[in-house]
Order: C-alpha cells, then structure tokens, then sequence
C-alpha cells in the first residue's frame, strides 16, 4: 500500500509538469498566459457590461417620464458607464447647435415666408447631423463595449491546438525514449504520455471558461446595441418635434 501511494505522488499534476520536456513546459507557460488573460478580460468585462446595463435601464426609466431634455443632460452626465447617455449626450449636443443656428437664421430673415423656408431646411438638414450624431456615438460605444472579447475568441480556437501541439511532442519525445532504453512495458510508457497529455488538458482548460464567456458578451453586447438602436429611432422623434 505504501509503495502504490508514492507512484501516485510521484505522478501528479505538479510532477508530471515538471518532469516535462522543455517544449512541453514552454507550451505550458504560453496557456497559462492565455488563461490568466483571459480571466483578467471576463472579470473587467463584466463589471464594464454589467454597470452599462444597470445604468442604461436606469436612464431610461427616467427617459421615458417625459422630462425635459435640458434636464436629462444632467442625469446622462453621471451615468458614464451608460452607453444610452452617451448616445443622448451626443444627440442632445448637436440638436442645440441646430436650435442655436435656426434661432439666429430667424433673426436675420425678412418676412414670415423666408422663416418659413429656413424652418424647413433647418429641420431637414438637422434631422440628417442628429442621425449621423447617433450613429457615430453608436459605433464608439459598441467598440468599447467589444473591445478585448475577441481575444477570448482568440483563446477558444488557439488554445486547444497549442496544447495539442504540445501533447505531440511530448509523445514523440517519449516514443523516443522508450525507443532508447529498448523496452515497451506499461511502466516505460504511461509516466511519458501522462506527461504530454498535461498540455491538451491545459488547452482545453484554457479554452472552454474563454468560449463561453466569449458568447455570453456578444450576447449581452447584442441586446445592448438594440436598445441603442432603439433610443436613436425614439430620439429622432422627439428631436422632429423641437424643430418643428
């Protein structure tokens, strides 16, 4: 009993690791990297998607109870993780430029007709800067929102092959030592497999938490990106109805 503990002690994970070849070890090093990266990326990206999602919902409850946008300006201010208050932010900036160019356009007209005409190219050249506002600020925030998930993507189709690559070499090192001593037996062979296989585990182990943590934020980032595209539509509504 006693000797079967040690043969079991003497081939544990730490054991198997260090007993490793040195392109086994270097595979290993590199998916440790990739797993503490990736570890690294859920945790911030969680806590960047999770505020952005609270914070949005926040927002729009306040949105949607009609309040004036001069005072909404506010409340998107100290919702920054909010990806809708920057979205109003950046259209309710541009709708005053507008209000302050048709404001001074009147002025300077010369009958009721002339300020009709400008209400009119106002509104219509305004409605496109709003749109074009919203569709920048759109894009800037789904980039921030999706910025360093594709290296969990990266992870999920790299890293089993890398732990792959090193479960090969490490059998083809042990074939070649078994092929040295001149002896095939079970206990010759088992300790070198054992030792390659360490890295297709790593691999996978690496792979799979980045897999699916990869498809839960292009899910989250997808709903996220709908409510933005859905703000923009209600927005350029209301918008429509201050320049008119």
């Amino acid at each position: 009993m006693e000797s079967t503990v040690v043969t079991l002690g003497d081939h544990g994970i730490l054991s198997l690791v260090m007993h490793a070849g040195w392109v086994v070890k270097f595979v290993l090093i590199i998916l440790l990297i990739f797993s503490v990266s990736c570890w690294a990326i859920i945790i911030y990206k969680y806590r960047v998607i999770r505020a952005a999602r609270i914070q949005s919902n926040s927002f729009l409850k306040i949105f949607w109870m009609d309040h004036p946008l001069n005072t909404l300006i506010r409340t998107a201010k100290q919702s920054s993780a909010s990806p809708i208050s920057k979205l109003f932010e950046a259209a309710y900036e541009e709708l005053n430029k507008i209000i302050q160019r048709e404001t001074v356009l009147k002025k300077k007209a010369q009958n009721t007709q002339e300020i009709g005409e400008i209400m009119g190219v106002v509104e219509t050249m305004g409605i496109e800067r709003i749109k074009r506002a919203l569709n920048r600020a759109t894009l800037s925030e789904v980039t921030r929102l999706e910025r360093s998930i594709t290296f969990l993507a990266t992870t999920g189709s790299t890293a089993p092959f890398i732990g792959l690559f090193g479960t090969v070499w490490g059998i083809m090192d042990a074939f070649r030592g078994i092929g040295a001593r001149g002896s095939a037996s079970l206990a010759v062979v088992a300790p070198g497999i054992s030792e390659a296989l360490v890295a297709t585990a790593a691999g996978l182990a690496a792979a799979i938490p980045a897999v699916m943590a990869y498809n839960h934020f292009v899910r989250k980032v997808r709903v996220l990106s709908n409510e933005m595209e859905n703000f923009s539509s209600e927005f350029i509504s209301i918008a429509e109805k201050y320049l008119q």
